[in-house]
């Protein structure tokens, strides 16, 4: 294995300054002023080093970074990338990770998480906090642990997704997904989940106007709804709810069950009713409530 270059402590300005860099461990040094400084980088490791200006890691392949700062204009700085770990570092610039393979990141914090993520495959995040529209897009192939998020938009498109002990501020999050779980977690945003396939909420806790409706094979497990109503219009679902739904809008077929239905609204035109079994545990069922 080829030894490893150092470089402490420098202030890099210009246009690719480390163009092609191999095998270098770089430790508290600043990238200012310059486009590119890493393009068509590889086997790199950074240390408390900063990123200042735009498209710092673009084609790059096998970095670490630990404990760097990309500022706001780093932007677009990860593109194109191959294996890249991130670890205590905080992204403040906007449009980060495009298109990159082998995506792992601990312990990172996005203020500024506009576009990020973005067509991604085989990402690893634990213990990520994001700000930010429109996030992780047309990503697949993902594991998310301890994840917190604001953002509306997120993860549309997204395929192949488990996530676990999130929060959610996010309207419209998982729009045209497929084969996503959420497990043990909090989303508060209207119209979660539309046009989704195969997406599945266990144990979680949901606010949601008109949420988790288009969907087909929407499952819910233990899961709590909180102030939403209109939900799973046009949708095939499985649902069991702990607690009551406030309203409950033409399913197109499965199986709901709940505490209580405040509203259920049936239009026989527009859906068959016998498609849909719906199960109240308390006293009013939901024909009479329908009634």
């Amino acid at each position: 294995m080829q030894e490893m270059k150092e470089i402490r402590q420098e202030y890099l300005t210009g246009e690719r300054p480390l163009f092609k860099g191999r095998n270098l461990k770089i430790f508290n040094t600043i990238f200012t002023d310059g486009e590119s400084p890493l393009k068509e980088s590889d086997t790199i490791e950074l240390y408390g080093s900063m990123f200042k200006w735009k498209y710092p890691l673009w084609y790059a392949k096998n970095i670490l970074a630990e404990d760097c700062t990309w500022f706001e204009m780093g932007r677009a700085g990860v593109w194109y990338t191959d294996n890249i770990t991130v670890k205590n570092s905080i992204v403040e610039a906007p449009k980060n990770f495009r298109r990159c393979h082998g995506v792992t990141l601990q312990n990172v914090h996005f203020p500024n998480a506009a576009e990020t993520l973005w067509n991604c495959d085989g990402v690893t995040m634990e213990q990520v906090s994001a700000k930010g529209d429109y996030f992780a897009m047309n990503s697949q192939n993902m594991k998310i642990y301890d994840f917190e998020l604001v953002g509306n938009y997120s993860f549309d498109g997204v395929k192949n997704m488990e996530i676990h002990r999130a929060k959610l501020l996010s309207k419209d999050a998982f729009w045209n997904s497929e084969n996503v779980t959420v497990y043990d977690s909090f989303i508060s945003g209207e119209y979660l989940g539309w046009n989704a396939k195969n997406l599945t909420l266990i144990n979680c806790t949901i606010e949601s106007l008109q949420g988790m409706c288009y969907i087909e094979n929407l499952v819910m497990k233990n899961c709590r709804l909180l102030n939403t109503t209109l939900a799973f219009e046009y949708s095939t679902v499985d649902v069991e709810i702990d607690g009551k739904i406030d309203s409950v809008m033409n399913p197109s077929g499965g199986i709901i069950k709940a505490d209580h239905i405040e509203e259920l609204i049936i239009d026989k035109d527009k859906v068959d009713p016998d498609q849909t079994v719906i199960t109240c545990r308390m006293s009013k069922t939901a024909e009479q409530m329908a009634g």
